[in-house]
């Protein structure tokens, strides 16, 4: 079913940058677009991951270097029947996490060092394991075809605004050129809210059963969304296609469900945990810190190595 939802994404985004190209330069521009858009999603399905990894200056975590994260994510990988997935770390203040990779043998998680240093070991499980939902529910190829698609549908319309002159503008002349560079940008995003959107209640039921316990992502969901506000991401600026795969929009952080929001408001996803938390059949048994285990990852920031960012 993630298949056909795939090829429906690069469907539809195709036809965008098609619809970009005409506006631009007629039926020429089209046949660029077009050209354009094969190597695009060519290039977004086999390496659309590594690019999103190097657009959040990410780096990789082992064991040793980040311990408590690299056990949460081990544990909750065996929990979801899941390979385990590489683990990145991008030195941002601002509490966020996401995941991407086109397969489950493909897969990676990356956290910021800002959730790091918010979180409870409890709170850090829930959030992770939204994530490996995410993977599990092969959600990571859709969502992040999406992000690199919608990256070059902008820089296209960017194109043609500095380009598009003269005898090569489409039929609609500077009208067309407009529409191409406002519009088009929209339309990507709108693309990505109705991918994102929806799937984000179902990683969280299924993140919450992973880690069996809805309590510690609903926690953390509260605590991050509040903080997302407050600390811009320079990263998400930077690169605002790639807001809807964060577990909360890098960009505002406004909990508001509205036509471009690429989240659904934090406020009904808590919600919606609580009321697993309070239902009797609900799986129990996971989110307490293992006895013998090192301390909370919030009281051990000693242990969150410093990043070189990337210039």
């Amino acid at each position: 079913m993630n298949t056909v939802k795939t090829g429906m994404l690069l469907a539809a985004m195709t036809a965008l940058f098609m619809g970009v190209g005409y506006l631009l330069g007629g039926q020429t521009g089209m046949l660029i677009a077009l050209g354009f858009a094969v190597v695009t999603n060519a290039t977004a399905y086999w390496n659309s991951d590594k690019l999103m990894l190097r657009m959040h200056n990410a780096q990789p975590v082992t064991r040793e270097s980040v311990p408590e994260l690299y056990g949460i994510v081990q544990e909750l990988a065996r929990n979801a029947d899941l390979p385990m997935p590489k683990i990145y770390l991008i030195e941002e203040d601002q509490p966020n996490a996401f995941a991407t990779g086109r397969n489950p043998e493909n897969a990676a998680v990356a956290a910021t060092t800002g959730i790091l240093r918010l979180l409870s070991y409890e709170e850090l499980r829930g959030v992770m394991a939204h994530e490996l939902a995410h993977v599990k529910n092969r959600d990571t190829l859709t969502m992040t075809v999406a992000a690199t698609v919608g990256g070059a549908i902008s820089m296209l319309a960017q194109f043609g605004l500095f380009f598009g002159h003269g005898r090569d503008r489409g039929p609609f002349g500077a009208i067309g050129m407009l529409l191409a560079v406002f519009l088009a940008p929209i339309a990507a995003v709108m693309i990505q809210a109705l991918i994102s959107r929806t799937r984000e209640y179902s990683a969280d039921r299924m993140g919450a059963e992973i880690a069996r316990d809805p309590v510690g992502l609903a926690s953390a969901l509260r605590k991050i969304s509040g903080m997302a506000a407050s600390r811009e991401m320079e990263t998400a600026e930077r690169n605002p296609a790639t807001a809807h795969m964060f577990i909360v929009n890098p960009l505002s952080g406004r909990g508001v469900d509205n036509l471009f929001s690429t989240h659904p408001n934090p406020a009904s996803r808590i919600e919606e945990l609580m009321k697993l938390a309070n239902d009797p059949t609900f799986p129990r048994g996971g989110g307490a810190r293992p006895a013998g285990t090192a301390a909370p990852v919030q009281q051990r920031r000693s242990s969150i190595p410093t990043i070189r960012r990337r210039r």
